[in-house]
């Protein structure tokens, strides 16, 4: 009976925490995050980490050639697509921030971080996010957090941002690690995200998403997101290649491929598709070289070379045949 009534009670409580969550709506994506552009290159990125599973579907939006966009906190998902699109009408961030914030019942609850294509940039913490909150801006990047272990998080992640070198994509990542050593999210870590977007930098040029990972549920992710952005970094650069090379711009399409190879001198696909590239830019004693080494890292590869059309100009050459054979 006692145990009757004690279920009974506990079953109670619990729906009256459920009730009490269901009317607050969903938990708040504790988080920090950067928005950011590079000047040099016209890139647009967001990257993010947070004690809350898979932040990346929630938090970063960005369209190359119009802004990139941070909700968080009790976050509206429609602050991305809504923001990008006043942000594509010519609206500035601070423009863009006030209409959304106008419609949103639930502003004082909202954080979020805007930057523009020419590099414009702000954030807000609605009144009611949960301390530690708050966010510095500048041109060209966007830094917000909330939950945090103290304002230290966002200055630290500003230094790093603004002193770091390498792609925009390094310093995005070393701006969220900065974070992380500063004390990051207060409860603790989970997940982690990276957006990057140029014109026609996706697979075959159909998209803008030059970099786009997530590590959704991690004892370390920042050390995971680490370990995916190196080969995000190679992917993007293989993608500008292959796309360069079937529209025949041949030397840019060499320069890409190449850096590919450079970032993963131990991927036999990336290493066969550097002998194609080689091989159409004239470069034939060089295709064969990467040939060779592609099909010791993958033998397998081997009855590709023999039927690709694309190795077509090699099929005399007696080293190709003992490579193929």
């Amino acid at each position: 009976m006692r145990t009757a009534t004690f279920a009974a009670a506990a079953a109670a409580t619990l729906l009256a925490s459920t009730g009490a969550r269901a009317a607050e709506g969903p938990p708040p994506v504790a988080t920090f995050s950067i928005v950011a552009r590079d000047a040099t290159t016209g890139e647009l990125g967001v990257a993010v980490a947070s004690r809350f599973f898979a932040v990346g579907s929630v938090v970063p939006f960005a369209r190359a050639g119009v802004g990139a966009i941070a909700t968080q906190a009790y976050a509206n998902t429609t602050y991305g697509p809504d923001g990008l699109a006043l942000l594509a009408e010519g609206k500035t961030p601070e423009e863009t921030l006030k209409r959304l914030l106008e419609k949103d019942a639930g502003r004082d609850r909202r954080q979020v971080g805007i930057v523009s294509a020419s590099g414009a940039s702000v954030t807000y913490s609605g009144p009611g996010t949960t301390p530690w909150a708050g966010g510095r801006s500048g041109p060209d990047y966007a830094i917000q957090g909330n939950i945090l272990a103290g304002e230290r998080v966002v200055v630290e992640m500003e230094r790093a941002f603004l002193r770091g070198k390498g792609s925009l994509a390094d310093r995005l990542y070393a701006a969220l690690v900065a974070g992380e050593k500063a004390g990051g999210d207060s409860r603790g870590k989970q997940s982690a995200a990276l957006l990057v977007v140029k014109e026609r930098a996706g697979y075959g040029g159909f998209t803008d998403r030059a970099i786009d990972i997530r590590v959704d549920d991690h004892a370390e992710p920042f050390v995971e997101l680490g370990r995916l952005l190196r080969y995000a970094q190679m992917n993007a650069a293989w993608n500008e290649g292959w796309t360069a090379f079937t529209e025949k711009r041949f030397p840019e399409a060499l320069a890409a491929q190449e850096r590919a190879a450079g970032l993963a001198p131990g991927n036999g696909e990336v290493l066969y598709d550097l002998a194609v590239i080689r091989l159409a830019a004239g470069h034939r004693a060089e295709a064969l070289a990467a040939l060779s080494k592609a099909l010791r890292v993958n033998p397998k590869l081997r009855e590709q070379a023999r039927k690709d059309s694309d190795l077509g100009e090699l099929r005399g050459d007696a080293g190709y045949q003992r490579l193929v054979r």
